[in-house]
């Protein structure tokens, strides 16, 4: 009918949307909060840090060290330890280190802890204004390219050992399947079939994964595996935190699937935990 109101269109609303912002002295109306930050304060942007003199020592911060991820049967498992360590010295115990970016998406940091926090923060306000602008969320691999883009911009801040490397997984409700993705301090990404680990522990938490993935795992058996290899980490690395049932802090587990995130309650994290204690004691 002619005088039947009409269902606004994606493109409707982000046109209306981009109506919000017309004194950008900038004149920027593109969808990227972050581009949008880059062209309105480009004094505070990564992408404009000083560089240090050469020789110049690197910049003391906290460091946030191991975090990984696995993919399993229809969904994807994100985990990381909670310690924050400045040189040899525990600067935090009780970090959070797995951010939600949206309902069906999760970063994983580590790196210098500061700026680390800062992007998975900016990472979530920037896929929520996109969809608000757009009328429609990112397909998660281009949210995985947008986190590449400001790793990118972070480049001369790692240059001065403010280094961001993080895990980027989520579940890809178009093909149906848990993914994920590592990257490089330049933002460069690359997407892994299996699994990740990165930090100062990565290396042994991927050898402990490496022992224990299944493609086919169910969830338990993939959050299982996730806190066995945190657990493994924190066994060889002094910089990762593992369970400390001392102060009852315990790593942060995470699971995407099809319904969204859900967040392992500490209690079956530290259940898991005691019953991989006594298996080994069993062994012994």
């Amino acid at each position: 009918m002619n005088g039947a109101p009409r269902r606004p269109t994606a493109r409707g609303v982000g046109l209306r949307l981009r109506g919000l912002f017309p004194g950008t002295s900038s004149g920027y109306l593109g969808s990227s909060f972050f581009e949008l930050l880059q062209q309105e304060f480009p004094l505070g942007s990564a992408a404009t840090a000083v560089v240090a003199p050469a020789g110049a020592a690197p910049v003391a911060v906290p460091h946030g060290t191991t975090v990984l991820a696995l993919r399993c049967s229809n969904a994807v498992v994100v985990a990381g330890d909670r310690l924050a360590t400045e040189g040899y010295r525990v600067a935090s115990r009780d970090v959070q280190k797995v951010y939600a970016t949206d309902d069906h998406s999760l970063i994983a940091i580590a790196g210098a802890a500061g700026p680390c926090i800062e992007m998975a923060k900016l990472l979530r306000i920037e896929l929520e204004h996109y969809e608000k602008i757009e009328g429609e969320a990112l397909e998660l691999e281009g949210k995985a390219n947008k986190l590449s883009q400001m790793i990118r911009a972070n480049l001369p801040a790692a240059m001065q050992g403010l280094v961001v490397v993080p895990i980027f997984a989520g579940f890809d409700r178009r093909r149906r399947m848990g993914r994920l993705w590592k990257y490089d301090v330049t933002g460069g990404r690359y997407e892994e079939t299996e699994y990740e680990a990165t930090g100062s522990g990565g290396l042994f938490a991927r050898e402990s994964l490496k022992k224990s993935y299944r493609p086919d795992a169910s969830r338990e058996d993939a959050v299982r595996a996730a806190i066995e290899a945190l657990t493994d980490a924190a066994d060889e690395d002094r910089g990762t935190g593992g369970v400390d049932t001392l102060r009852g802090i315990y790593p942060t587990v995470n699971v995407c699937s099809e319904a969204g995130i859900e967040i392992v309650a500490p209690e079956r994290v530290a259940e898991i935990h005691r019953e991989l204690i006594e298996r080994r004691r069993s062994r012994a």
